[in-house]
């Protein structure tokens, strides 16, 4: 009987990602222009932590859970009509 040979592997692999309670590190955190938002959802798909909810019967359609929320700002960066903008969260300039 032929044994297999053991190797290690270097390309990509799967992995499950869940979200860690941001704690008090998040420097910034994202607000919506609700006039501005057309309810698209590309913040929702972006979000590398799954915390953007758009609900699009809704007039205040964009919630974000900010429990786990990074303020990263990749929602804001990938909002076709710019009405998400980071907002400091400690009074920064």
């Amino acid at each position: 009987m032929k044994t297999l040979k053991r190797c290690s592997v270097l390309g990509p692999v799967a992995h499950e990602f869940v979200a860690a309670p941001t704690g008090s590190w998040r420097l910034q955190r994202p607000v919506v222009d609700f006039a501005k938002c057309i309810k698209c959802g590309i913040c929702q798909t972006y979000c590398p932590c799954d915390i953007v909810t758009v609900d699009k019967e809704k007039e205040e359609c964009v919630t974000f859970d900010l429990f786990f929320c990074k303020g990263c700002g990749i929602c804001s960066n990938e909002c076709p009509k710019g009405c998400i903008s980071m907002v400091d969260e400690r009074g920064l300039k």
